[in-house]
């Protein structure tokens, strides 16, 4: 899916159509007032402040038959720069223009571009007339907070799409349409995959029993490869007191997104936002010669952020998550090969996926930045031009994005593009020689000195939850069979004369760890295979007459129309074979 921010015409054409919606409105609605409209990746949108009126779709239909009839009509767009007197005196009537143009700097051109009965500031630019923006679509409206702050009045967002012909419009919407069925809010929905309850809170998701097992196998899957590769895995505490977050620097750059302290008899204690402060002192507890190391800590660790309730998306973006955690002690010799195992092992977990369509960025901090960071010029220069340095001579391509660095290093993020074309960071490695220094963590070096090891912070899935959400995107929640919370579903032609031996394969198949399903229920087998199919189970067995006189199984595949059949026995065999080989 098109970024239209990214395009350069594309962006001036949908900043022209909300200057053009925002025309409209204006005519339907004279006591409207505007705050801002820009350009997005979507699309556009525009706050407006329509006092104590709710837009409905109705609304927008009646909107868009009023932009359809300016668009027509064709005025051209001309642009002017005023003073800032000026401005205040022709905005005068709206308060949230007056706000923009007082917070402008004093030396700054204040322009405003005009269409014909309506002006708007702006710095532009714009197409030249109105015509140019024939080719939209209004595609929602909602509530935002004016300046996105949860105190102030909530405004009335509407968005909407521009393109400069009909044909790429339908398509982008076509895409959209595609997006709204791969929405893993919707296809968790319709499979009993997860919910989430007004009375649990936002961003607070239960995992039902199909969405549990799931996650079960995607933890059993990367904590094996773990295992194989080295790591040790622990439990820690999901809550821990203040005074560790303050030691490990946390505190002071991270408690605006942690949960509010809890103050219990002397002590103040809070929920975890994240692992690392646990696993330092996990290293720190017995004394570690240069032989020993690397230690490479895991754990499968649920942790908690304050997300805004407005921010909280499904799975995407929760208040509680469970991360793929792993923290790895290393003498600095080692860090180029540790880097090298973790960048091979997220290689390795996307061919398993096929995840094909990603970026590693080189996260920098933003040297301007001091409160976002930790104040260690040396530091930093010393940790960034390492990292570079590894991923230069590994060969990885990567780009580089200032502003992006955790607190304390810096990191190699993986973009993902999903299939509803979001840009989410899903696994991460990052270089720390910042904790190690204020936790004061040691080894023996084989000159018999204390020397200082260099922690690589690392997830290959990122959180259980993104992930996820991620591959019920991009599978349309069609899970692969060594995945899917259903692997098998068994349909009797007839109870009583096929029951008995559609038992007898359920039995065989659970003694061997599928998950089988006996639908055994008095429906119409025709109703009974569409459910099968909606519920997107990979293996749909028939039993009949045929199957039960010859030990046979007859099946049709998630998506197919075609019906197989082979023995038990060789169906059996085929369904280890794939499980196994997690195709």
């Amino acid at each position: 899916m098109i970024d239209i921010k990214e395009d350069e015409r594309l962006s001036v054409l949908n900043h022209s159509c909300a200057h053009l919606l925002a025309q409209a409105v204006k005519h339907l609605y004279p006591n409207a007032k505007f705050w801002v409209g820009p350009v997005i990746s979507e699309g556009f949108y525009y706050d407006i402040d329509l006092g104590d009126y709710t837009l409905t779709d109705d609304d927008l239909d009646k909107i868009s038959k009023e932009m359809k009839k300016l668009s027509k009509d064709g005025k051209r767009i001309y642009r002017e720069e005023i003073s800032r007197e000026e401005a205040l005196e022709r905005f005068k009537d709206d308060p949230y223009k007056i706000d923009i143009i007082n917070e402008l700097p004093k030396d700054e051109v204040i322009s405003c571009y005009t269409q014909g009965d309506f002006t708007d500031l702006c710095r532009g630019p714009h197409v030249d007339s109105v015509k140019e923006c024939k080719n939209f679509k209004l595609l929602k409206v909602s509530g935002a907070y004016y300046k996105g702050d949860s105190k102030n009045k909530v405004l009335q967002r509407i968005y909407g799409v521009c393109f400069d012909t009909k044909e790429d419009l339908d398509k982008h919407l076509a895409l959209l349409e595609e997006a709204k069925e791969r929405d893993h809010r919707k296809i968790g929905k319709d499979l009993d995959l997860f919910m989430g309850h007004e009375l649990v809170g936002p961003g607070l998701q239960m995992w039902l029993p199909n969405g549990a097992t799931v996650r079960y196998e995607l933890e059993k899957y990367i904590k094996d490869k773990e295992v194989k590769l080295g790591y040790n895995h622990v439990y820690t505490p999901y809550l821990a007191s203040t005074e560790l977050y303050k030691v490990s620097g946390h505190w002071d750059h991270y408690k605006e997104d942690m949960f509010p302290t809890m103050k219990m008899d002397n002590e103040e204690l809070v929920l975890r936002p994240m692992n690392c402060p646990h696993h330092m002192l996990i290293y720190k507890h017995k004394l570690h010669s240069y032989r020993d190391l690397p230690i490479r800590i895991g754990e499968l660790a649920p942790d908690f952020r304050y997300e805004a309730s407005g921010a909280v998306c499904g799975l995407e973006r929760v208040r509680q998550m469970c991360q793929n955690d792993a923290h790895l002690f290393v003498r600095p010799d080692q860090i180029k090969e540790e880097v090298s195992n973790v960048v091979n092992l997220i290689l390795e977990v996307y061919k398993d996926f096929n995840i094909t369509n990603y970026a590693f960025r080189l996260s920098l901090r933003d040297k301007n930045n001091t409160e976002k960071y930790f104040d260690d010029d040396e530091m930093w220069e010393k940790a960034e031009s390492e990292l570079r340095k590894v991923l230069t001579e590994l060969g990885i391509d990567f780009y580089e994005a200032e502003g992006e660095a955790a607190f304390y290093g810096p990191k190699l993020d993986v973009q993902i593009k999903s299939a509803i074309g979001h840009d989410v960071t899903l696994s991460t490695c990052q270089l720390d020689f910042l904790l190690p220094e204020r936790f004061d963590l040691t080894y023996i070096d084989e000159n018999g000195q204390k020397a200082r090891p260099v922690v690589i912070h690392r997830a290959i899935l990122g959180t259980f939850d993104r992930f996820m959400a991620f591959l019920i995107e991009e599978t349309k929640g069609a899970f692969p069979l060594w995945l899917s919370p259903i692997q098998v579903n068994i349909i009797p032609v007839n109870n009583e004369y096929h029951l008995k031996y559609a038992e007898k394969v359920m039995k065989k198949l659970a003694d061997k760890n599928i998950r089988v399903k006996l639908d055994d229920r008095d429906e119409k087998l025709s109703y009974k295979m569409r459910e099968s199919q909606s519920h997107k189970i990979p293996y749909t067995v028939i039993i009949g007459d045929k199957e039960k006189d010859n030990d046979n199984v007859s099946y049709r595949l998630f998506g197919h129309k075609e019906t197989e059949t082979l023995s038990l026995k060789e169906f059996e065999k085929e369904l280890l074979k794939q499980i196994k080989e997690r195709r």
